[in-house]
């Protein structure tokens, strides 16, 4: 593992460093608050934090005492970009979905109208039962 594409995939291949980088989606984090949640070392933490920032993925700058930790989201965009190439990874367009969906579609009854008529289905039923059993 050489390129950049490779040390980003080794590094989201962790799922306590998939979850540091989500914690981080959030805000900038002292190293002690990414630590807090993981039940682990705060040398276990550094070591996982070395590797994303090895990566690009975040960068770290001292502040006074304290260590600070920023997510760096340009570093995923060759991860992106690779993903990509293989068609199946490309965004969907909600609203776009949500259009074609309304055009293709029938418009459906309300759900609460939907509901009696399942209710009132349910009535005849065991109406035509009792009047097979007594006949």
């Amino acid at each position: 593992m050489n390129g950049p594409l490779d040390l980003t995939f080794a590094a989201l291949a962790d799922p306590t460093r998939r979850a540091i980088l989500s914690m981080l989606l959030e805000d900038d984090m002292a190293v002690t608050d990414v630590a807090e949640p993981f039940e682990m070392s705060l040398t276990a933490i550094s070591k996982h934090l070395a590797i994303l920032a090895r990566a690009g993925l975040i960068s770290q700058e001292r502040r006074g005492r304290v260590k600070w930790c920023k997510l760096e989201p340009g570093a995923l965009r060759a991860a992106s970009v690779w993903m990509q190439g293989f068609g199946q990874f490309e965004p969907v367009d909600l609203e776009a979905f949500e259009t074609f969906l309304a055009a293709e579609l029938p418009d459906p009854a309300p759900l609460w109208l939907q509901n009696e008529a399942d209710d009132s289905q349910d009535d005849d039923d065991e109406a035509d039962e009792i009047n097979d059993i007594t006949h």
